[in-house]
């Protein structure tokens, strides 16, 4: 009797790359461009989120950031973590405390967008799964926390209101934006602004 091979997961490919290449930084497009074309060669079809994917791996513990963009498997280093998802029941009681908005700006399920529910201290990070640590936030913020981390998106967003107030000359807000800024600086929290 023949054994029929397990079909593997995306995941399994992505993390079957990194352990043939053991102990070396690999930057994005390199793992991507293999994983996508391997993905496409198994099953024919489009691999959708490599990043994320990539993300997840580091997320579980199983690959090294070395830098943005960059990660490392090291299977001397590898830690499996279990990372806590909301509960359908956990993710409904931030999305109804939060009146199905987002928390950053207000646009929610009645206007069309959709919301997800977001741990604001990073699952990765040692983040619950808990009411008190979620937040509703719409997928285009959520998206953007994800790249950035909340402290940093905070100050981006604050770079950015201070930059427009600037061009409309509203001087109220200058001055609250350069203090609100100043209390990043005085906590020595930087972001590299491009």
């Amino acid at each position: 009797m023949v054994k029929k091979k397990k079909k593997q997961s995306q995941m399994d490919i992505l993390l079957e790359y990194y352990k043939k290449n053991p102990n070396r930084d690999i930057k994005h497009p390199e793992a991507v461009d293999w994983v996508t074309k391997e993905w496409k060669r198994q099953t024919g079809k489009v691999f959708r989120d490599p990043d994320r994917g990539i993300r997840k791996l580091h997320q579980n513990g199983y690959l090294m950031k070395i830098k943005k963009g960059v990660y490392r498997y090291e299977p001397d280093f590898v830690k499996e973590r279990l990372l806590e998802d909301f509960s359908p029941k956990i993710k409904e009681a931030i999305f109804k405390r939060d009146k199905y908005k987002c928390v950053l700006c207000g646009r929610g399920r009645a206007d069309g967008v959709e919301i997800q529910a977001d741990h604001k201290l990073p699952k990765d990070k040692g983040g619950k799964a808990t009411l008190e640590n979620g937040q509703t936030l719409c997928a285009q913020h959520n998206f953007i926390k994800k790249n950035f981390g909340q402290t940093t998106l905070g100050k981006r967003f604050f770079v950015q209101l201070y930059e427009s107030a600037k061009k409309s000359k509203n001087k109220n807000l200058i001055k609250f934006c350069l203090e609100v800024l100043g209390v990043f600086d005085k906590y020595n929290i930087d972001i590299d602004i491009k």
